[in-house]
């Protein structure tokens, strides 16, 4: 499925970042970043620990704006992170309705929750809830603002193996559905190519490669095409596919 599958009202939604750079105590951590995301589009955004992945995330989201060179986002955003950030003296459906403005802000939050499958949690307190019952509130949190942009920070890496996949499932079911214009920022190749459109890596500051993932849906990630990906990826980041590695192992 591409976005040319949907309607015209796609149309300005899209992300545009030009020579976009971020320096702390006056040391440049991201330079001439520059790249677009169309409108309803998946793009993951790869690099190594400190190299300003969350950086980046954290502009397009208006949470900084200490920062030079250009960017346009939609301004109906919504973003998760690694921390769920779920309200403990919320129950789950006041923390999905924090802070939207809706005559029925229950009826709202009730919906968002049933995509997600968590209706019968609506009025559970939050430290009844599993790690990944509170990842799937921060997700239907995201959604029931029914966002443009949906921007996700690492939002699996707490998770055990079993629930980050049914996680993935989850979100890319739900980016299908919605078709926000969505960015992805992981430290995991294989979540990578799993769902995202296309995948830009950051290396020494900037955008030193970008991968058209070009995989039909739903992916194995058992496939030649995924794996042949997911090593250029890991190419790109530095790793030596030569040799064994810890992923590679599990994956191929």
């Amino acid at each position: 499925m591409t976005v040319t599958d949907h309607p015209a009202d796609l149309a300005g939604r899209g992300v545009h970042v030009l020579d976009f750079g971020r320096e702390f105590d006056g040391r440049r951590v991201l330079r001439g970043v520059t790249f677009d995301i169309e409108p309803g589009g998946f793009t993951a955004l790869l690099g190594a620990s400190g190299s300003g992945k969350s950086t980046l995330l954290r502009a397009l989201g208006g949470l900084d704006d200490d920062y030079s060179g250009y960017l346009t986002a939609p301004e109906s955003l919504a973003v998760a992170f690694q921390e769920h950030r779920v309200l403990p003296w919320l129950p789950v459906w006041r923390n999905v309705a924090l802070g939207v403005r809706d005559d029925a802000p229950k009826d709202r939050a009730l919906r968002a929750l049933t995509e997600v499958g968590l209706a019968d949690k609506a009025d559970a307190w939050p430290r009844t809830l599993s790690g990944g019952e509170s990842q799937r509130v921060a997700l239907a949190r995201a959604l029931v603002r029914e966002p443009d942009l949906l921007l996700l920070d690492e939002p699996f890496g707490a998770l055990d193996a079993l629930t980050r996949i049914n996680a993935q499932k989850l979100v890319e079911t739900l980016w299908q559905r919605h078709r926000p214009t969505t960015l992805l920022v992981t430290h995991d190749v294989e979540e990578a190519v799993l769902l995202a459109d296309r995948a830009l890596v950051i290396r020494d500051g900037s955008i030193a490669e970008q991968i058209t993932i070009d995989l039909p849906r739903p992916r194995d990630v058992t496939a030649p095409d995924f794996v042949a990906i997911r090593r250029r990826l890991l190419a790109a980041l530095g790793v030596d596919v030569t040799s064994p590695t810890p992923e590679s192992e599990g994956s191929e």
